[in-house]
């Protein structure tokens, strides 16, 4: 069966690309290299003994994406990553977000409906939840206003699938996930941010291995236990194994409703400083950090209620934080060895 991952050389996207490959799936990756390389391509490679077919594409061209589906008019799913996805930066500049994150997405979904039949597994983001009343967060949590431009084309992107659906073949998974972190057990792919990294785990690496001169700490005054904000940060290859899991659910027609969502995470939520302890005990290595701000977009916490995603989809994540931290340590040090 031919599947399509587009973002397929980003961070989720290669992972799950490699997944697809273990289960036998032929992959076909879209991606514009705008925050990825093609050297991930490589990397699948090595891990899998396997390249996806590669197509350089700008979601944003809507002439190429029609051609795209003319060639490959046969996809049993397309699983979505293709997005930009740093908070800060879109409030920053809200337009790229728009563009970028709606119109590819209705661009792709355009090609789509006219198709008898196909799956769509959705990026989406815990970000629609907002600042949640209640942890952990539930999927049955009401969706409120975004705190950034870039949760905001996560709820969007989400309205759109769900009209979609309504009138076309389309079944279709939003995965709402929380923090991916880590990276593949081989070192061979894992996150590669192009300039400073907008997420936390990466500046940590970055910090430890000498390439920033200190990490800061968005704000120590949030009414958590050390002052520092909650997220549930989630190993990539347990969420990349979690899109198998959700497509498989499509292609086996055994989804309850057209749209379905799932939570993606742990279940347990830690705080900056807890990383941050955390990241010095698996990797021996003193961080040199500051608390400065807070981030505008940024929320006090957020961690998810696992309890639909282990009983109705029938995943949970393996990997501990510790294991997760290592193996983007391990990550940072290859990479900065080549």
């Amino acid at each position: 069966m031919k599947i399509v991952v587009t973002g397929g050389l980003g961070f989720i996207g290669s992972h799950t690309v490699v997944e697809l490959q273990n289960e036998g799936f032929e992959v076909v990756a879209i991606d514009n290299l705008s925050n990825s390389s093609e050297k991930v391509l490589d990397g699948i490679f090595n891990i899998t003994g396997k390249k996806p077919i590669f197509e350089k594409m700008d979601l944003r061209d809507k002439a190429s994406v029609q051609n795209f589906f003319k060639k490959h008019n046969d996809v049993a799913g397309v699983i979505h990553f293709a997005a930009s996805k740093a908070v800060g930066e879109s409030v920053e500049n809200p337009l790229l977000y728009y563009e970028n994150n709606i119109s590819a997405l209705v661009y792709v979904l355009q090609e789509l409906a006219a198709l008898p039949n196909v799956n769509f597994i959705f990026s989406s983001s815990c970000t629609v939840y907002g600042q949640a009343e209640k942890m952990p967060i539930t999927e049955d949590a009401p969706v409120q206003q975004a705190m950034s431009p870039y949760g905001n084309t996560k709820q969007i992107g989400e309205e759109i699938i769900t009209d979609v659906a309504k009138v076309t073949h389309i079944n279709a998974i939003l995965l709402r996930y929380f923090n991916p972190i880590g990276s593949h057990p081989s070192a061979e792919i894992g996150e590669l941010p192009l300039g400073v990294p907008q997420n936390l785990v990466p500046f940590i690496t970055q910090t430890a291995i000498g390439l920033r001169e200190k990490l800061s700490v968005f704000g120590d005054d949030y009414p958590t236990a050390d002052g520092t904000a909650i997220r549930d940060y989630i190993h990539v290859v347990d969420l990349a194994k979690a899109h198998v899991v959700a497509l498989k659910r499509l292609l086996e027609k055994n989804n309850a409703d057209k749209v379905e969502t799932f939570n993606l995470g742990t279940g347990k939520g830690s705080s900056v400083l807890e990383v941050i302890t955390a990241f010095e005990k698996v990797s021996g290595q003193k961080l040199n950090y500051q608390i400065v701000g807070r981030r505008e977009g940024d929320i006090t916490e957020a961690y998810a209620n696992i309890d639909k995603a282990n009983t109705v989809l029938g995943w949970k994540a393996q990997s501990s934080l510790e294991e997760s931290l290592a193996s983007a340590w391990k990550w940072e040090q290859k990479i900065r060895q080549q």
